[in-house]
């Protein structure tokens, strides 16, 4: 029995799609004596940041943990001629994220309270796409089609005729949407109005994305 004939093409859909979501990321670190003091702070620690940041209209629970940990903090000491280490307390490290629909006025209100806060927080700032499964959705559909197109073009080379599909393969793989526009680092500077604002002029650039589809089809002569 003749082996059927097929042809394989993969192809690959790109875009570039305008981020329409804030997304700003806030490290808190700190060191205490007692473990279970460490906890106790940590707990306070992000209560107060819920609290500081429902004056811009988040909820609850709109602050999302990306991470957390407790470590041991430990110090190097010199005692006759060698070097020890010894335990001064539990370091915990907690990030967080809140996402929001871009607006630069109300950014620069929630980095300037940030970054005058208490609570001394590092923070990064970037941007996403609000519906990131449409998005990897329009990717797929033009990969397929620029599959199809180049198929189309290989076997009108090769005089053939393209028959059915045989196969799609398709090996998921996460795609991340998120556009860093600055690194920011801000000095500590003495404050004395709660809703101050820096005035924020950020135009974050289109993201760019592409992803990849192999297809069989059949083939047979014309």
């Amino acid at each position: 029995m003749e082996k059927e004939r097929t042809i394989r093409v993969t192809g690959k859909g790109n875009l570039k799609v305008h981020p329409d979501m804030t997304r700003v990321t806030i490290d808190i670190t700190r060191v205490y004596r007692e473990y279970s003091e460490t906890l106790k702070r940590a707990s306070m620690d992000t209560k107060a940041l819920r609290i500081l940041l429902s004056r811009f209209g988040f909820e609850h629970s709109d602050l999302k943990t990306v991470h957390f940990s407790v470590d041991t903090e430990m110090e190097t000491y010199r005692e006759d001629d060698v070097y020890k280490q010894r335990l001064i307390g539990y370091r915990y490290t907690h990030s967080t994220k809140i996402e929001f629909d871009s607006d630069n006025e109300r950014l620069g209100k929630i980095l300037y309270a940030l970054a005058h806060s208490s609570l001394e927080p590092k923070f990064r700032l970037s941007y996403t796409v609000k519906d990131p499964e449409a998005v990897k959705n329009n990717l797929l559909s033009r990969a397929v089609k620029d599959a199809k197109e180049k198929a189309k073009i290989l076997t009108a080379a090769a005089d053939v005729e393209l028959g059915g599909i045989l196969s799609i393969d398709y090996s998921w793989r996460e795609i991340t949407f998120e556009e860093h526009p600055l690194q920011l680092i801000e000095e500590k500077i003495p404050c004395s109005e709660p809703l101050a604002s820096y005035d924020l002029d950020i135009e974050p650039d289109d993201i760019s994305a592409s992803d990849t589809v192999t297809i069989i089809w059949k083939i047979k002569q014309k």
